[in-house]
């Protein structure tokens, strides 16, 4: 029996086993946690690969878009160095949202995302930036090149979003969205990701 290439006899993992994507870094693959329906904040787990329940949510407050993270990416060094000469990455994969005209109701796929821009994102000292990307060839949001395309609420909601989802009660949150930024500085991000991936990991 012939299978095509590749042919994975068990599933990969879905941080280290699956490609980038098919244009990086401007259209890549983004393998979705959880969507704008979930209650509960799920995430890899990044020995196994399955999904793990990280908490319920505190707040009423759901993620606006599907979210999730670029596969074979990593927020180290460069990705630090490019908010601040020195400063650390959070050591997860870069995270990504995107923007779906059709409700994907579902996580653990895989999708083409294009990258439109980002989030500019600390969380206790480390670099924790957020890709904004629409559905590639989406009907409504495809043509978006650049976050300026998108609707200025719709950014606004993503980064109070960001800027709030960790908060506890009675206590004060240690994430903060610094900046906005368009496509072009979100492209160095997608490829300083890639190159700190590839030297942690090794090039595969």
């Amino acid at each position: 029996m012939s299978f095509p290439a590749p042919f994975y006899r068990w599933r990969p993992h879905p941080w280290h086993g699956i490609e980038a994507g098919p244009q990086p870094p401007l259209v890549v693959h983004a393998y979705i946690e959880i969507t704008p329906f979930d209650l509960v904040k799920y995430e890899v787990d990044k020995l196994t690969g399955y999904t793990r329940v990280d908490r319920p949510q505190r707040t009423s407050s759901h993620p606006p878009t599907l979210y999730g993270f670029i596969p074979r990416t990593l927020c180290g060094p460069r990705v630090g160095a490019l908010i601040n000469q020195g400063m650390p990455g959070d050591g997860d994969p870069l995270d990504i949202c995107v923007l779906s005209e059709r409700p994907i109701n579902r996580a653990e796929v895989i999708l083409n995302a294009k990258v439109v821009g980002g989030f500019q994102g600390i969380d206790h000292g480390e670099a924790d930036d957020k890709i904004i990307a629409v559905l590639d060839k989406d009907y409504v949001w495809g043509n978006a090149e650049d976050i300026a395309d998108l609707p200025q609420v719709l950014v606004e909601r993503l980064r109070h979003y960001f800027s709030t989802y960790k908060m506890l009660p009675g206590e004060t949150s240690h994430m903060s969205v610094e900046k906005v930024y368009g496509r072009a500085h979100a492209l160095k991000v997608v490829e300083a990701s890639l190159a700190d991936y590839d030297e942690h990991y090794g090039n595969h």
